[in-house]
């Protein structure tokens, strides 16, 4: 699955003119719960030529290919990266955080790790993940009867709150990380088991809703959402140091 992801991209380059910076897997192989048949959450930023950048009409700043039983790729232009970014968007911190990279050009990560977490934003963080737990909570695990993986749909972004509240910094990936640092120590054992069914069933598997977890789940979601509301808000550093990162990669695309 590697080289086919690698030879996707090998060939948006050439039929999009456009330079890969960046791709990585962002979903549950990334999170380190993927299941038997998951499939390949490929995202990737990309930077075009300098002179579609100076067209007058403005090209589409997203890049998806059609999506597959096995593949989902999709793409993010740089400057569309970087406005997302000025914004604290989550989702580039996770694509940097990546455990699993399919390309990455050494250069311009080097500049951009450091570069992103200066516009990191705890509220922004903790917010997203304790909304994104609210949601999943609510649409997924009220019924007697629950898909598997949707527990992991809404563990995941608790303990990840969590961890933004704590640490002040963008959570990990992997998951095994989040529960050894933000998990309670009691439900662990049970979250472990859960975890092991999650890896070895189909994405299907329905399992019945588990009391103890649901009560946690639906404890920790308020209580985060509680220390949120007493945060103040921040500042970040401007637009000037992501222009600066945005005229550099395009003066390689002359």
């Amino acid at each position: 699955m590697r080289n086919i992801i690698a030879d996707k991209l090998r060939e948006i380059e050439r039929e999009k003119n456009v330079r890969v910076l960046l791709a990585v897997e962002s979903g549950s192989r990334a999170w380190g719960f993927a299941s038997t048949d998951s499939d390949y959450d490929v995202r990737f930023i990309y930077v075009r030529s300098q002179r579609d950048y100076l067209r007058l009409e403005t090209l589409r700043d997203v890049i998806e290919l059609p999506i597959n039983d096995d593949l989902d790729v999709v793409g993010w232009d740089l400057s569309k990266t970087l406005k997302l970014l000025a914004k604290s968007n989550p989702s580039c911190f996770e694509w940097l955080a990546s455990p699993i990279v399919y390309a990455e050009d050494a250069d311009f990560c080097r500049t951009f790790r450091p570069l992103a977490q200066r516009y990191f934003s705890v509220k922004r963080g903790a917010v997203h993940y304790a909304n994104m737990a609210r949601k999943n909570y609510r649409e997924y695990l009220l019924d007697d009867e629950v898909k598997l993986k949707k527990y992991f749909y809404v563990l995941r972004p608790v303990l990840a709150a969590r961890w933004v509240l704590d640490k002040k910094s963008p959570p990990p990936m992997l998951f095994d990380e989040l529960a050894e640092a933000e998990l309670d120590a009691r439900l662990r054992p049970d979250v472990l088991r859960l975890l092991d069914l999650k890896r070895n069933a189909p994405e299907v598997k329905k399992i019945p809703r588990i009391a103890a977890i649901n009560q946690y789940l639906e404890t920790e979601i308020e209580r985060v959402l509680e220390h949120i509301s007493r945060l103040p808000n921040e500042t970040n550093p401007g637009w000037a140091p992501l222009d600066e990162a945005f005229f550099a990669e395009i003066s390689k695309s002359a």
